[in-house]
């Protein structure tokens, strides 16, 4: 039996049946009637941590990291020493770089040379003096940091208990990217960045690193952001520093996003101003590896001052952070500008560190990476954080979401994320560092960092990892296939995914189940938040779908009842939404649950209740009542059909609401937008060929009349069918 579990675990790869003599196929075959047992679980309740006499500051991190987090979930403190136990019979955690390791009792041989590599890492089993050993040996600092992490997002953890699974042993792995990171922007634009303390920046810079995450981008003071937020516990600057020294005591890269946006960079006076400012901020870091400037959005300089800027730029700042790297991104540039662009980094300047490829750039990466001198490394800049308005919307959304749950709500993608990275990072990239505004798309990062680090990893895997590390051990199932639930929420007509109930019932069964410091966890009510909201809007959706009908049919009568009687009748129903709510108990818990996530993680889901910068920044509470039939118009309608003198001239205006969609005979009435209403649309590829639809139709919606109820659009209200449009 030892034997075949070693052959599991070591992924033997038996040869054809027909080459083995019989004696040796039935030795791999388990007596009848008696399954293969796996081996039991690796307690580590009461390890010893064996660390390195002279550990880094890095391994030192992550050393604490492993300790805290499993202290959190425990309650059990594992103790750490360099020396080696004598006389007990527990467990052995022994962490630190192969070299540091090398010579110690029991030490094994290496399992696949996963220490050969930059960051790689092994974890395995052993035994020590009659003690079990688990290793975990990095190549180097950052391999000691992941290997942790990989290991706490292995173990079982549970109050008063800590586990390994044997099956996962022994594990050799090294990253497939070399870039894998986020950007991380304290400013007020984001929908709760900006509320976040130095600890809750500590332990969110934690958390991606658990997840393969190497690198972190930081916003300056001065972007294209109010220089003030409400929410701020420092000043930016202040912030910034303490971020960029966070990253450096864990050993990750600083990369920083600054943009250009000074008026005319041809002039001298402008170019030696930015030499200044960019100086003073970027000095004071502790840790500086890259910055990265956007071609546009915001700055738009042409690539003829732009290029020669950032060269003055790098020189600049190697007074201060000598290795430091400047890349930048054609992002917004025109045709022609994008022609100047490749005639100047063809010219292969020694100044130049990378490329990176972000939304707006207007050919595809491949094109990109094609047109670019190969000596660049190109970093993909995938905007994960937006559901609407941006590169990567979310396919065949309902325009009921678009309208309520707007541009930036809780997200999570997870197989749409996995499918544009295998479409444009995998493929043409040297790794990514993604454009993020918040909390909200937590999961996506996870994904990203994941498959960052192992492209052909399955995605129900890493949401079982996230599931069993971030919310326990007893909701690695659940919670993970509810993740994926809330993706499939968003997928295809609303009024007909009756998913969408079945995914609110299995969160209220976890809510049911959960302990209070479950329900405490700003990840759980994210999840919780956007079943309760996903529910809610289809309930209305289907409401307001039978008013709007019901008014309809009060109007048919206009010619026996009167204009006026009609009219009146149609809009009592209408307004039956707003006097009569449909499922107000799931009303309540959203904003319950809006409540606890401010309280929690700082997400600002309103602009009156919690200040959000803008509704569109996430703040869905402010959109939860939003009219999701023609109500508005119809309202507008009715008042302006009411006004005029002649009978015959109401009958035939409300005829032309009652045929709106009516194109007569050998007519076809197509709702671009609308996934339930355009037969006649070309669709060209799917989603996970072409997640921008740079060769596909992109559909879409207006902006000019998401808003407050109360607050109506100057031009007026608009039908349904104006709003989205391909």
């Amino acid at each position: 039996m030892k034997a075949l579990r070693f052959l599991h675990a070591a992924r033997f790869q038996m040869p054809a049946p027909g080459w083995l003599p019989l004696w040796l196929m039935l030795a791999f075959v388990a007596p009848p009637g008696r399954a293969l047992e796996p081996a039991p679980p690796f307690d580590l309740t009461g390890a010893v941590v064996v660390i390195p006499r002279h550990p880094s500051l890095q391994e030192q991190k992550a050393i604490q990291m492993l300790v805290e987090e499993v202290e959190k979930r425990t309650q059990v403190r594992w103790p750490s020493q360099s020396a080696w136990p004598t006389g007990g019979r527990g467990a052995v955690i022994a962490i630190g770089r192969v070299e540091q390791l090398r010579g110690l009792p029991g030490v094994p041989g290496a399992v696949a040379g996963a220490a050969a590599h930059p960051e790689g890492y092994e974890l395995s089993r052993g035994e020590s003096a009659g003690a079990p050993v688990l290793w975990v040996r990095g190549a180097d600092d950052r391999g000691v940091l992941f290997g942790v992490g990989r290991l706490l997002r292995s173990l079982e953890l549970d109050r008063g208990h800590a586990a390994l699974p044997s099956n996962p042993l022994p594990i050799a792995t090294s990253p497939d990217k070399p870039i894998r990171g986020h950007q991380l922007g304290y400013r007020p634009k984001c929908n709760s960045y900006d509320g976040w303390t130095v600890a809750l920046w500590e332990q969110y810079i934690r958390d991606l690193a658990v997840f393969g995450c190497n690198s972190i981008e930081l916003i300056p003071p001065r972007s294209d952001d109010d220089p003030e937020s409400p929410h701020f516990p420092l000043p930016q600057m202040r912030m910034m520093v303490e971020m960029s020294r966070i990253c450096a005591d864990y050993g990750l890269d600083v990369s920083v996003w600054y943009p250009a946006m000074d008026e005319d960079y041809s002039r001298p006076e402008t170019v030696a101003f930015a030499l200044r400012e960019w100086a003073d901020v970027l000095r004071q870091l502790p840790r500086l590896d890259v910055v990265f400037v956007p071609g546009g959005d915001p700055g738009h300089t042409p690539p003829r001052h732009l290029l020669p800027l950032l060269e003055k730029q790098a020189a600049s700042l190697r007074r201060f952070h000598p290795k430091v790297r400047m890349w930048v991104s054609p992002q917004s540039f025109d045709g022609e500008g994008l022609a100047e662009f490749y005639r100047l980094v063809e010219a292969q300047p020694s100044w130049l560190g990378g490329i990176v490829y972000g939304p707006q750039v207007r050919v595809p990466i491949a094109e990109l990476r094609a047109r670019v001198p190969a000596r660049y490394p190109i970093r993909d800049y995938p905007d994960i954080t937006h559901s609407r308005h941006c590169q990567y919307p979310v396919p065949e959304w309902d325009l009921a979401y678009a309208l309520t749950e707007g541009r930036e709500s809780i997200n999570p993608r997870p197989t749409q994320m996995a499918s544009i990275y295998r479409a444009t990072t995998l493929r043409h990239a040297a790794g990514f560092i993604s454009y993020s505004e918040g909390c909200n798309d937590d999961v996506n990062k996870a994904v990203w960092s994941a498959l960052g680090w192992d492209p052909d990893r399955p995605v129900i895997e890493i949401l079982r990892e996230y599931s069993r590390y971030f919310i326990g051990e007893k909701y690695t199932e659940g919670f993970a296939q509810g993740l994926l639930a809330l993706e499939r929420n968003w997928r295809g007509p609303l009024a007909a995914n009756a998913g969408v109930e079945t995914t609110l019932a299995q969160f209220q069964e976890m809510e049911r189940k959960a302990t209070p410091a479950q329900l405490l966890n700003w990840r759980f009510q994210q999840a919780l938040f956007r079943a309760y909201y996903d529910a809610y809007t289809r309930s209305r959706l289907l409401y307001e779908t039978t008013l709007e009908s019901q008014a309809l049919e009060r109007l048919r009568r206009a010619d026996r009842t009167g204009t006026s009687l009609a009219l009146r009748e149609a809009g009592t129903i209408l307004d039956r939404a707003q006097t009569e709510w449909v499922t107000p108990d799931r009303r309540d818990r959203i904003f319950q649950l809006a409540e606890a996530l401010f309280q929690s993680i700082r997400m600002q889901l309103s602009v009156p209740r919690y200040q959000a910068i803008g509704v569109d920044r996430g703040a869905s509470l402010d959109t939860v009542d939003y009219p999701l039939n023609n109500r508005r118009w119809l309202h507008e309608q009715f008042a302006r059909i009411q006004g005029l003198q002649e009978e015959t001239n109401r009958l035939a205006e409300i005829n032309g609401i009652l045929n709106w969609t009516n194109p007569g005979p050998g007519g076809f009435y197509d709702d671009l937008g609308n996934i339930a209403r355009q037969p006649h649309l070309v669709r060209g590829q799917p989603f996970a060929a072409d997640p921008a639809s740079l060769f596909s139709s992109k559909t879409g919606f207006e902006e000019g009349d998401v808003v407050d109820e109360g607050d109506p659009a100057p031009e007026g209200a608009l039908r349904l069918s104006w709003i989205d449009h391909a």
